[in-house]
């Protein structure tokens, strides 16, 4: 008998805890799951955290790079139209001598004649080429200033597709200048690329 009351006495004494227990097990569950999303972004926040910031200058110093060769272009396309229907060669050959230029020199001499010998209509043809070229690469530098992942690709697609001419034109004509361009061109289309590789697997 007295083990019994006992036994009761101890029972009503944790009697509270036991109807207490299943509460504070909910809320230890419910804490765990509201943490761990918490716990996610945590990792995920310092993982971003260690990650370089992506670093755009370089992009901007490519974009005046394209802007410059917009501009000469476009120079060059108004002046190639406004000697449509004058001597080029001749034109050409004044511009040289103001410029210091030996027109002796065998580059410079086969320019001038295949100018001289240029027609009015493949004159005109020369100035739309480049004021076609010179749009482009407006489009690739404005694409790459404004740091837009569309003028990467537009970049490293006409870059990369001028790259074979290049290379053509140095087999048959080499330049000390025709290949500081390609070594040039060649860089940046393989920085682009591996900018474009880098951020999609750290997105």
């Amino acid at each position: 008998m007295l083990a019994a009351s006992g036994f009761r006495g101890g029972l009503k004494k944790i009697q509270p805890f036991l109807l207490r227990l299943p509460y504070k097990i909910g809320m230890a569950a419910s804490s765990a799951f509201d943490s761990e999303p918490e716990m996610d972004r945590g990792r995920s926040a310092r993982s971003v955290s260690r990650r370089p910031p992506a670093d755009g200058r370089l992009l901007r110093v490519i974009a005046v790079f394209k802007f410059l060769k917009a501009a000469l272009l476009l120079a060059l396309s108004v002046g190639v139209f406004r000697m449509l229907h004058q001597d080029l060669g001749m034109r050409l050959e004044h511009w040289v001598r103001a410029m210091h230029l030996d027109p002796g020199n065998r580059y410079i001499e086969h320019v001038l004649m295949r100018a001289s010998n240029l027609s009015p209509a493949q004159i005109k043809k020369v100035g739309l080429v480049g004021l076609l070229y010179a749009g482009l690469f407006a489009v690739e530098g404005t694409g790459l200033w404004l740091k837009r992942r569309w003028g990467e690709w537009v970049t490293v697609v006409l870059t990369g597709m001028l790259v074979p001419v290049e290379v053509y034109e140095i087999v048959h004509r080499p330049t000390a200048i025709k290949v500081l361009v390609l070594l040039v061109n060649v860089g940046i289309v393989f920085y682009l690329i591996h900018r474009i590789r880098t951020e999609d697997r750290s997105a």
